[in-house]
């Protein structure tokens, strides 16, 4: 890609993404991701219905009266994105790829939390870790992540999740929120598998798992003979999408894989929005966001 056009992609989504951002989303992600402590500001006079266990017992003998404690929300969070950079990411066959979207879903969410004042960090993954960059604040961080996700190029197709949330649980050392984002399809996915690495992930941060898949991959369209090859993998393959029970057991098998992961996600209690690259992903964040402040407030 020529660096004129390398610069455009990344300014339209900056637009884009920042007017989603000061419009819609204002105000939305601050009420939907809470501050993981308090900061102690000062004291002051008790006054009916406050909680007893805030009561300064020191203040209250020395003044003669009952005075409680006032504190404030810490504030900052960590926001990591987490991205499946495997090969089936460079996969699409209608609007967009799957990277391209992940990298707008992902802008939205990295200027949400700029915006807030929060750090922002991003993991690409494949079968191995691919790169980190460690979390930061400021405009031109995001967008450096932004370009990052658009273009970067990893060194290997497959896929291990269980590696990559391993590794988020060594480095990370106080609580953040990760927003997983991946297709969720590949070997390394089956929900036995990732059942105990991901429950323990979740019990320690804010997990969001998102998924974006094409319509192609839950439903094979009936056009004869096709030549399929593996992004992962490479396998190529040859099949008939003219028999009707090959397209119903393939069917079967898409709607199992599906309906596997999100019982693993409902059952670990981790939040889920799922996409699809045709989709105008604004409506389903935006409701996220909006479930997910009353559920919590």
């Amino acid at each position: 890609m020529l660096a004129t056009e390398f610069l455009k992609k990344i300014r339209q989504i900056e637009i884009r993404t920042k007017k989603l951002v000061n419009t819609m989303f204002a105000g939305e992600y601050k009420s939907t991701f809470k501050g993981t402590g308090v900061e102690f500001l000062d004291v002051r006079e008790y006054l009916p219905g406050d909680d007893v266990r805030t009561i300064d017992w020191k203040v209250t003998a020395r003044m003669g009266r009952p005075y409680v404690k006032k504190f404030a929300e810490d504030r900052e969070l960590i926001v990591i994105l987490c991205v499946d950079a495997s090969g089936s990411g460079h996969f699409s066959t209608r609007k967009q790829f799957k990277i391209e979207q992940a990298a707008e879903i992902a802008a939205t969410l990295a200027f949400s939390a700029v915006r807030n004042n929060d750090k922002v960090g991003l993991m690409f993954f494949t079968d191995r870790v691919e790169k980190y960059v460690p979390p930061k604040k400021g405009r031109f961080h995001v967008l450096r992540l932004v370009r990052d996700i658009l273009f970067f190029e990893p060194q290997s197709k497959g896929t291990d999740p269980i590696l990559a949330l391993e590794f988020l649980m060594n480095i990370l050392k106080r609580r953040a929120i990760l927003f997983f984002v991946s297709d969720f399809i590949g070997s390394g996915f089956e929900p036995e598998k990732l059942r105990i690495p991901m429950g323990v992930v979740a019990q320690r941060h804010d997990f969001v798992a998102i998924s974006i898949n094409d319509p192609v991959e839950d439903m094979l369209p009936r056009i004869g003979l096709v030549l399929l090859e593996d992004a992962e993998t490479g396998e190529i393959v040859t099949i008939d999408t003219g028999e009707r029970k090959l397209l119903d057991a393939y069917r079967a098998h898409r709607l199992q894989q599906v309906h596997g992961r999100q019982q693993l996600l409902k059952s670990l209690g981790i939040d889920s929005i799922d996409l699809q690259t045709m989709d105008d992903f604004t409506p389903k964040l935006h409701k996220f966001f909006q479930e997910r402040a009353k559920r919590y407030r």
